[in-house]
C-alpha cells in the first residue's frame, strides 16, 4: 500500500533485511528455552498495545527495530539498516540524523515480552523482545515450505496442510506403504534439463515421506538422482532409513541412507549428492536395447529404526 510519501515508497520498494543485535546479553538464550512453553507461556503483563508495536517499526522498511535506534532531533526514529539508505536524513522531517541513538526506546523493547510470530500454528511461548526473533527462527511450529521442486511454489503450512496441497493443488502421486517399484521412462534421454521428473508421496509409520527423481546436468555430464525427503523435522526423520536400488543386464546399483528434512531445500538435498546417482551411460545400460530410451526401475523400501 503506497504511504503518499514517494521516498519512503521508493525504499520500501528496495527491501533490505535487518539482521537482530549480536551481542550475547541480548540474543543469547539456552537451546531448552528455545521451545520451553511450559517455562514462558504463564507470565503476566505481556499484552503490548499497537501503540508500542508500531514506535518498534522503522518507518522506512517496517521491520522491527533493534538496537542501534537512531533518532533525529525532533524524536524521529530509524532503524540502523535504513540509516545508510536515507542518506543521514530523516526521513519523517529531513532533518539531518547524526548519531544520536534512542536509548529509551531501546530500553522499552528490552522489557517487552511478545507471544511467538507461530502462535496459530501452535506455539505458546511468550519471549522476550530481543530474543524472540532467534526462537522463531528454530521454533518447531514454524511452517514448513511446499516441497514440490517442479515449480517455485511459495506455500507453506503444516504437514497436513502440506500433503492436501501437493494432492489437489500439485497432483502428486500418494501410495500407502514402506516399498515401492517404479519405473521411470524418458523417449529421449539426451536431452536433459534442470528440471524434475517426478515426486511421489509415501504414508507409512504414520509419517509421510517425499520420494524425488529427476535429471540434472552435472557439469557437463547428466545424471540422475533419486532421494528421499522426511515431511517433519530433522531429528525425527534420523528415526528412520531407506533404501533404492536401480539395476539391469545383470547389474544393479544400491543407496541406503537416512532420509533429510523437508527443512532442507529440494535443491539443498540435490547439490549435495545425498542421494542414489546414476550416470547417464550407465542408466542407458541398465534400459537395455539400443540406449535410445530411458527405462529405469526404481525400487526402494523404507523402515523405522529401532
Amino acid at each position: 500500500m503506497a504511504s503518499g510519501n514517494p521516498f519512503y515508497d521508493d525504499l520500501r520498494n528496495k527491501p533490505e533485511i535487518i539482521d537482530p543485535p549480536q551481542s550475547e546479553d541480548m540474543m543469547d538464550i539456552s537451546e531448552s528455552s528455545v521451545n520451553d512453553a511450559t517455562q514462558t507461556a504463564l507470565k503476566p503483563n505481556v499484552t503490548v498495545s499497537s501503540s508500542v508495536r508500531e514506535l518498534l517499526e522503522c518507518p522506512v522498511c517496517l521491520n522491527a527495530m533493534y538496537p542501534p535506534i537512531h533518532q533525529c532531533s525532533n524524536g524521529h526514529t530509524l532503524c540502523s539498516g535504513c540509516k545508510p539508505r536515507v542518506h543521514n536524513r530523516c526521513p519523517t522531517c529531513r532533518h539531518e540524523l547524526g548519531n544520536i541513538r534512542c536509548l529509551a526506546l531501546e530500553k522499552v523493547a528490552a522489557s517487552l515480552e511478545l507471544p511467538c510470530k507461530y502462535q496459530n500454528y501452535g506455539c505458546i511461548g511468550i519471549y522476550p523482545y530481543y530474543s524472540k526473533l532467534k526462537h522463531e527462527s528454530q521454533c518447531v511450529f514454524r511452517p514448513y515450505n511446499c516441497p514440490y521442486a517442479g515449480s517455485e511454489c511459495t506455500v507453506m503450512g503444516d504437514i497436513p496442510y502440506l500433503v492436501s496441497h501437493l494432492k489437489d493443488d500439485h497432483k502428486v502421486d500418494m501410495h500407502n506403504g514402506s516399498t515401492f517399484n517404479h519405473r521411470y521412462v524418458k523417449a529421449n534421454p539426451h536431452e536433459v534439463e534442470n528440471a524434475t521428473w517426478m515426486l511421489t508421496v509415501f504414508s507409512c509409520f504414520g509419517q509421510f515421506f517425499c520420494l524425488h527423481f529427476e535429471a540434472f546436468q552435472l557439469g557437463m555430464a547428466p545424471v540422475y538422482i533419486a532421494f528421499l525427503r522426511f515431511m517433519g523435522d530433522d531429528n525425527e526423520a534420523k528415526n528412520y532409513s531407506y533404501s533404492l536400488e536401480v539395476g539391469g543386464n545383470g547389474r544393479k546399483m544400491i543407496w541406503q541412507g537416512v532420509p533429510r528434512s523437508i527443512r532442507d531445500s529440494h535443491r539443498k538435498v540435490r547439490d549435495s549428492f545425498d542421494g542414489l546417482i546414476i550416470q547417464r551411460n550407465m542408466a542407458l545400460f541398465f534400459s537395455g536395447g539400443d540406449r535410445k530410451e530411458l527405462k529405469l526401475r526404481v525400487t526402494g523400501r523404507i523402515w523405522k529404526e529401532q
